[in-house]
């Protein structure tokens, strides 16, 4: 069968090759440019611990030490810190990294994987495409046709395949602006991200603004100053002294030295193209959709757009097309991005209002400045990840659900388990590999040999539950899971988000639950179905026979 294409060769194009090749999906990534990213220290992520996770499990290389992890964050107007946070095992810190070192990590693992082609200075010039798959028209020196099974346009903003495909993109234009500036200096916090709203040193009205300053490794921070609304030009003498006056007054005297590596301005825009997906074309990151504002990392939505595809294509372009489960791929992500941008356009009027009533509204300000917080470390309404409650792919009533922590369609919490093949590893080590988790809660086992209680008490009812599910599923086996009693079993989806949790071994609910986050019946529905009933007819004489 022939390769996934994928256009644009930045983090989100280059995390769906990695995730597409390690279900064995073979890729070819038309890059527009040399093959290589110039470093620019101004230009930053933010990633929360499931997307760090995901990075770090597909390129197999640690993110800790090219980014920096935040020792807390703190909030403050004018002179007075109004909130300060810490972060700890609940609430991992943010990890802090620059893009091109980000994009170096992602590089290097695709260096190592065969199933891989980039094809540099390949510029997406049409796409035709018809039931049995797309081809990719290039210019450029690398000009030529290329032939796929499925096209994912990854090109950012103003993506190709998007137009091609005719696709609107409404939404809002230059929603903020910020000058930012990267440097290395030594601060008065450090390792510690601040939120600096309506600084003394500056005069009230619309250019107060706000500050942001979030620190990189060896000595280095990101600086963003928010602009007054405008197209006004920001020149580099305006920075320099924005530099100088925010160290002065941070200092509270003569300014520490500092040396100046990278400055440019970053314009927020808030977009959501109509659809994602057109037969055998899809879109993924920005080139579906834009966000930013009020502090909201856009970034890693990217990269949960290309976990969330990559399991879907996967199995499409293994067993053949699925058009409901890769519909669920929009269905799933636009109503996320659709939410957080909802959200935004909610609270922008609070907090950028500058008067009118607001201003004397008690609590008003500590309320704008945590919700701004919220934004930057991903929290509430405004910054947190939506989760697919209403998701097509949810298996609706079973007679054996039952409440855990984690409600269906969020992501798993990352609990120790007990492998297939005896070995301990965390939850998080065993996505992204196209299978189904099955995770049985049994207290005790970790304290004993696999070999003494994989054929006891339940396991050999549940492993041959498993066996007879619709697609390949890994059996595991924890200790404990939050709010969940012993014997629960967890059904989880290749890309970590819980879709049921069963009282006890329940077959035919396994089953129904399984087939549902594939997106419906298969060919094999029937034989599958038939095997479950007969697997709970047989526990159902096993539970009699033992009651005699």
């Amino acid at each position: 069968m022939d390769p996934v294409i994928i256009t644009g060769a930045g983090p989100v194009g280059l995390t769906l090759a990695l995730a597409l090749a390690r279900q064995e999906v073979p890729c070819v990534v038309l890059d527009e440019g040399p093959g290589k990213d110039e470093p620019r220290p101004a230009r930053t992520v933010v990633l929360r611990e499931d997307a760090v996770a995901l990075v770090e499990r597909l390129t197999g290389t640690p993110l800790a030490g090219l980014g920096l992890r935040w020792a807390g964050w703190r909030s403050m107007r004018r002179k007075q810190v109004t909130a300060k946070a810490g972060f700890g095992d609940t609430d991992p810190a943010p990890l802090h990294i620059a893009q091109h070192e980000l994009t170096g990590v992602l590089r290097t693992a695709l260096a190592r994987e065969p199933l891989v082609r980039i094809s540099v200075d390949s510029r997406l010039d049409g796409i035709e495409q018809e039931a049995s798959g797309v081809t990719a028209r290039t210019r450029g020196p690398s000009a030529t046709w290329w032939r796929g099974s499925y096209l994912v346009g990854c090109d950012g903003p103003r993506s190709t395949v998007r137009k091609l495909q005719d696709i609107r993109f409404p939404g809002r234009t230059a929603v903020e602006r910020y000058a930012v500036a990267a440097l290395r200096t030594e601060l008065p916090w450090t390792d510690e991200a601040l939120l600096h709203r309506m600084p003394p040193w500056r005069t009230s009205g619309p250019s107060a603004g706000e500050i942001v300053g979030r620190p990189l490794p060896d000595g280095v921070w990101r600086l963003d100053w928010l602009l007054p609304p405008g197209k006004d030009l920001v020149t580099p003498e305006l920075l320099v002294n924005r530099v100088r006056e925010t160290l002065t007054g941070w200092a509270g005297g003569s300014p520490p030295t500092y040396e100046l590596l990278d400055t440019g301005v970053h314009t927020v825009h808030h977009r959501l193209a109509r659809r994602w997906r057109v037969g055998r074309v899809l879109l993924a990151g920005d080139a579906a959709h834009l966000l930013g504002a009020l502090g909201t990392q856009g970034f890693e939505e990217g990269l949960l757009d290309a976990d969330n595809l990559a399991w879907k294509l996967a199995l499409a372009w293994h067993h053949g097309p699925r058009d409901a489960l890769l519909d669920s791929y929009q269905e799933e992500r636009r109503t996320a991005i659709a939410a957080r941008l909802r959200a935004a356009d909610q609270v922008l009027p609070l907090v950028r209002g500058g008067g009118g009533l607001r201003s004397y509204v008690p609590g008003s300000t500590r309320g704008s400045d945590a919700l701004l917080a919220d934004g930057h470390l991903g929290r509430g309404a405004l910054g947190a990840t939506g989760a697919y409650a209403d998701s097509p792919l949810a298996p609706g009533q079973l007679a054996g659900e039952v409440p855990v922590a984690t409600p269906p369609g969020t992501p798993v919490t990352d609990v120790r388990v007990t492998a297939e093949d005896g070995t301990f590893v965390q939850l998080r080590a065993r996505l992204g590999r196209g299978a189904l988790l099955v995770l049985l809660i049994a207290p005790g086992t970790g304290v004993w040999d696999r070999k003494h209680w994989v054929t006891a008490g339940i396991m050999p009812r549940l492993a041959a539950a498993v066996t007879a599910l619709p697609h390949h599923a890994e059996l595991l086996v924890a200790e404990a899971y939050p709010g969940a009693a012993a014997h629960t079993v967890l059904l989880v989806r290749p890309d970590g988000h819980l879709v049921t949790a069963l009282n006890g071994v329940r077959p035919a609910d396994l089953y129904a639950a399984a087939e549902a986050a594939l997106g419906g019946p298969t060919a094999a529905a029937t034989q599958g179905t038939e095997t479950a009933e007969a697997t709970e007819r047989e526990a159902g004489a096993g539970a009699a026979a033992g009651s005699r």
